[in-house]
């Protein structure tokens, strides 16, 4: 386990005995590994469920009478348009107009609000937004988050819960009882498959995950959800989208409400639109492996982009990456890619690979 570790999962011990060595995350130690095949937890999530513990993306409470002023100048989304029971996905911008973080906001009802994010600065500029507004704030690491994802998901998960999960349409979530412990089930995931994220205590997410095992739900590795979400076409902040990046640069631009009131970088990001100096793209590559991340790209010897998030999809039989490129380049282009220890090529191809109508995630 890394020595610098500030938080600790309550799965911990699962993932240890599973072969992971806990590495960082977000301060987390996370199953990065386990001594099982990647490829047999890649095919559990798009052939029956399997699980992710996303324990190490930061829970935040937000509640009091000045929330939605809050989190509308926090976000880029129009906070009043999400009801209770809702959840919408959005971005957190700096004051240029760049990334700061993505998130997923849920409106709990009674003045209550959840963040869900990963690594970037939202804590620091939820702050800001905060302040002179009648809010608090609750950081919580006692809430696990375990996301269990696939087609058969919904089968397992409803036969021990004492709500009807099928009446969560896509992005709604729900307090409910799960092998008879209190959680909120969202239907959001990380994977292109149908699927639920389950939030529960410290307590009693170690049963949860045993029972589900029980079940057949398969443990996942993140290097299993590398696989599933790069398919998807799903981006990690951090690698896909960064500060130097605005939304419309990486395919977000649907997450910004340009006509509610101010927030912060609204006007750098607005007058962003349509300077775009890349775009996000997929790329299937000529190699029968993955890439290291990294690589340049190349169109008739001139340099115009690089690969991000690389992995092999045994399923596809394809050597795939999320990529940042010209925003002239079209889907069908045929690049070259040169590396540390590599030269080959790669086609720009539609996105997402996996599912590109998307009728899995929203069935």
């Amino acid at each position: 386990m890394t020595e610098e570790l500030s938080r600790t999962s309550a799965l911990a011990s699962r993932h240890t005995a599973l072969g992971s060595g806990l590495e960082d995350w977000n301060g987390m130690g996370t199953a990065w590994t386990y001594n099982s095949d990647p490829n047999d937890e890649h095919d559990a999530v798009r052939e029956a469920a399997g699980m992710f513990d996303m324990s190490p993306l930061k829970k935040v409470f937000v509640r009091g009478p000045d929330v939605v002023a809050t989190l509308d100048h926090l976000t880029t989304r129009d906070i009043s348009k999400i009801d209770p029971g809702k959840a919408a996905y959005l971005c957190i911008l700096t004051e240029n107009g760049g990334i700061a973080d993505d998130a997923i906001v849920s409106n709990n009802g009674y003045d209550e609000w959840m963040i869900v994010h990963g690594s970037g600065h939202t804590m620091a500029l939820l702050k800001a937004s905060a302040k002179g507004r009648d809010v608090q704030i609750e950081f919580s690491d006692d809430l696990h988050d375990l996301s269990v994802q696939g087609p058969k998901s919904l089968d397992i998960l409803d036969t021990e819960c004492d709500i009807n999960l099928g009446d969560l349409a896509y992005f709604e979530h729900a307090s409910a009882r799960l092998f008879g412990h209190p959680c909120r089930i969202s239907r959001t995931g990380y994977s292109g498959e149908r699927g639920y994220e389950i939030f529960a205590d410290a307590s009693v997410i170690g049963d949860i995950w045993d029972k589900l095992v029980e079940a057949g739900v398969t443990p996942c590795s993140f290097t299993a959800l590398d696989k599933v979400r790069i398919e998807a076409g799903l981006l990690f902040y951090g690698y896909d989208m960064t500060e130097g990046n605005t939304p419309w640069e990486v395919g977000l631009g649907f997450t910004v409400s340009g006509s509610k009131g101010e927030f912060r970088g609204k006007t750098a990001v607005m007058a962003a639109r349509g300077k775009e100096a890349t775009q996000n793209v997929c790329l299937d590559i000529d190699h029968s492996d993955m890439m290291a991340g990294g690589e340049t790209l190349y169109l008739d010897g001139n340099e115009v982009g690089v690969i991000n998030s690389p992995c092999y999809s045994h399923r596809l039989g394809k050597s795939l990456a999320l990529a940042h490129l010209h925003p002239s380049i079209e889907i069908g282009t045929t690049l070259n890619v040169a590396g540390d220890d590599i030269e080959t090529k790669a086609k720009v191809v539609s996105m997402p690979i996996h599912d590109p109508r998307k009728s899995k995630t929203h069935a």
